[in-house]
């Protein structure tokens, strides 16, 4: 094993829409953004110190959520959910799985994103001038994300 095989590609990934509609649906997007857990602090100077603050934690903050991918002329479940919260106020909060792959497909690290609902929904210009995909952007806000860790399935050989 060289040192490049302990990297892993952010090419090959998938987007797992968990309990959406009694049935779990794996998504296909082109891009993924907004993976980022930023930690707050509080300055706060001490009595007579003017050289330097304490910084002290106050909680954790996030970044919405962005998934982008082409547009479709097939009708989308996970499209309808987001114009349903958006035109008619009508939220269903899903947790959002998105995994990082190995070569078989299988995930190497994965984040969850609990409680999910849309607050945007975004389509490119359309332009008479360029020949270009429309790329339809869904940003997605949510109560918390954690990291979750979730080694490939390798079975084991058993020696005879």
């Amino acid at each position: 094993m060289t040192n490049d095989d302990q990297y892993i590609p952010g090419f090959h990934f998938k987007v797992s829409f968990i309990n959406f509609e009694k049935v779990d649906i794996e998504a296909r997007f082109s891009e993924v953004s907004g993976l980022q857990m930023e930690m707050e602090t509080e300055e706060i100077r001490g009595g007579g110190e003017n050289h330097y603050v304490y910084r002290l934690p106050k909680g954790a903050k996030n970044t919405n959520l962005t998934l982008k991918r082409a547009l479709h002329t097939l009708p989308s479940n996970i499209v309808k959910w987001a114009e349903n919260a958006i035109y008619n106020y009508e939220f269903s909060l899903h947790d959002i799985v998105v995994s990082l792959l190995n070569e078989k497909s299988q995930p190497v690290k994965s984040w969850i994103f609990v409680d999910a609902y849309p607050v945007k929904i975004h389509l490119t210009d359309l332009n008479a001038n360029v020949n270009s995909l429309v790329i339809e952007t869904l940003e997605l806000t949510y109560k918390y994300s954690q990291s979750v860790s979730l080694k490939p399935f390798e079975k084991k050989r058993e020696r005879k």
